[in-house]
């Protein structure tokens, strides 16, 4: 298993994938750079990615900064709960993840005390990895990286995209025409101060994420018919290994329906990034390892050589976030529910005093009273109401609360989200192993990238870098590219050698300029997967190249086979 994480970091490397950031410093751990090849596949991943779930589901897309103020992090409880319990060695001085350190011993890490994670380190004689020191006790580590905005102000990196969309949330809505379900989608970077990354892109501290929030009102009947009836492995926090469609598992109450949903969505995803589907598997979290937001989540965990990797998160994160930006913003953060008929119900009323305001208040006093009538909910006390920002209490003398019946058309509530968010650097780890093969006869090595996602589509070659051949294929590459297409151009070395480095990069197609092109404008074009060569019009390669790219023509159906 080792040699193969050792063949995909050489290959990496060597290939302009990515390589660990910072090297001639000597490096930093978590942080690495994506070289030429791998920013064009993560890329393209990504723009997968918005096809299937922004443009298919008609969501919204944004992008929010990075840096955070500090009470942005305290409403979404990030301050108080986002950390890691680690443990040091007590020679080398080197810090571990406790949960790492007892995946192979303790089913759920997550559910136990610290305490509790101490006494299972000493009764399995667990160790220092580094050089078999005693280990010190177990302490909890806070995962946010802090800064500062500006002189004073506390910031923070944000360690998930997510808060950008909520605190976003009343603008949203309105964009959306005040209509829900409303899918939100953002694609950035996130940030957090993991306490030993030493899983290569699978565990950094500044990564790639994509991410849906979807609003739903949770009393709305869930619209059955755009659940797949596709068969989808599950496992459930019981321990069951299951295989049902998204409708099954959602009309037995396994999960709810959009998480059904997503899952589903999520399965064919991975199928088109070349993830073999009995490498795909959805597991249901434990209710000790659920995190503070959430209700239920299940992981998209592919099966790479680690063992099974979660590279995807579907969670169920009710109406928590929202409801604490607007306990702590004091912004409303509601929708409005429309009922089939009016009904009357009881409302509180605050009755301003303006004999009492007028003397207290003065010019603002006008402004106070209409921010005191909006008020709908009252819970006793003075009242504290803000107007052009600032902040006014007011005692309890200076109003009247009155009970009254009124026909309503609706009623406002705070909707509850469903959040699907991708790893796009775990994604690309498992996509690089599961497309990883050798060639039996030359030991060549080959990245199997379905075109869609394939970094380089195309590879032009004059057969000789010469007697016009190289300039041809020169114009061939200007055309290809014009039309969109990722291109590029290799005269070094014999056909076999250039074939070879294509395949490294995963390459789909090579194009070959011969003497023949010269005569008839044809060229050879070269399937990397099974090496067979077709003939065919230069005219017609933008358009073939672009039609195999969207799985409209097979290689096999193109001009004449080339013996």
């Amino acid at each position: 298993m080792k040699d193969i994480r050792a063949k995909i970091n050489d290959i990496a490397k060597r290939r302009g994938i990515f390589w660990g950031a910072y090297e001639i410093y000597g490096g930093v751990a978590g942080l690495y750079d994506y070289g030429p090849i791998g920013a064009m596949l993560k890329k393209n991943i990504l723009d997968l990615w918005v096809e299937e779930f922004v443009f298919k589901d008609g969501l919204m897309l944004v992008d929010a900064p990075a840096l955070g103020p500090e009470m942005v992090y305290r409403a979404s409880g990030h301050l108080d709960k986002f950390s890691d319990y680690m443990v040091q060695c007590k020679s080398c001085g080197h810090a571990f993840r406790v949960d790492e350190l007892l995946k192979d011993f303790v089913e759920v890490p997550d559910e136990l005390t610290p305490q509790e994670l101490e006494r299972e380190i000493k009764r399995h004689g667990i160790r220092c990895p580094d050089c078999n020191g005693e280990l010190g006790k177990v302490e909890e580590f806070h995962l946010m990286f802090s800064t500062r905005i500006g002189l004073d102000k506390i910031g923070f990196l944000r360690p998930e995209t997510a808060q950008g969309i909520f605190v976003n949330f009343p603008t949203l809505y309105r964009i959306n025409r005040e209509k829900l379900p409303m899918g939100v989608a953002q694609i950035g970077r996130a940030y957090r101060n993991e306490i030993s990354p030493r899983q290569g892109v699978l565990r950094q501290r500044e990564f790639n994420m994509a991410e849906v929030e979807l609003f739903i009102d949770p009393e709305a009947p869930f619209p059955e018919n755009i659940l797949d009836d596709i068969a989808i492995p599950l496992l459930t926090r019981e321990g069951e290994n299951i295989k049902i469609s998204a409708l099954e598992a959602y009309k037995s109450g396994l999960m709810v329906g959009y998480i059904a949903y997503y899952i589903a969505r999520i399965f064919e995803f991975f199928k088109k990034l070349g993830i073999p589907e009995d490498r795909i598997r959805f597991r249901q979290h434990h209710r000790g390892e659920l995190a503070h937001y959430s209700s239920d989540t299940w992981d998209c965990e592919i099966l790479i050589s680690r063992g099974w990797t979660e590279v995807t998160g579907i969670s169920y994160r009710t109406s928590y976030d929202l409801e604490r930006h607007m306990l702590h913003s004091g912004a409303d953060m509601r929708a409005f529910r429309r009922f089939d008929e009016e009904r009357e119900i009881e409302v509180t009323r605050i009755v301003p005093r303006m004999e009492i305001l007028g003397p207290m208040f003065k010019g603002t006093a006008m402004k106070i009273a209409r921010a005191m009538e909006e008020i709908e909910h009252y819970s006793g006390g003075e009242l504290k109401v803000e107007v052009d920002g600032k902040t006014y209490t007011v005692p309890e003398e200076a109003f009247e609360v009155r009970k009254e019946n009124k026909k309503v058309s609706g009623e406002r509530f705070i909707p509850h989200v469903i959040e699907p968010s991708f790893g796009i650097d775990r994604i690309i780890y498992a996509i690089l192993e599961l497309t990883y093969y050798e060639r039996p006869d030359s030991g060549y090595k080959v990245l199997r990238f379905p075109t869609k996602i394939a970094p380089m589509k195309v590879g032009v070659f004059p057969l000789m870098a010469k007697d016009g051949l190289d300039e041809r294929a020169r114009e061939l590459l200007k055309t290809l590219r014009n039309s969109g297409i990722h291109a590029y151009y290799d005269e070094s070395g014999s056909i076999g050698r250039r074939y070879a480095r294509a395949d490294e990069i995963g390459v789909p197609f090579c194009i070959t300029v011969d003497y023949q092109s010269i005569e008839d404008e044809t060229v050879t074009i070269r399937e990397r997967d099974s090496t067979e060569q077709r003939r065919v019009p230069m005219k017609e390669l933008p358009r073939l190249i672009r039609a195999m790219e969207r799985d409209e023509v097979k290689f096999d159906e193109l001009g004449t086979p080339v013996q």
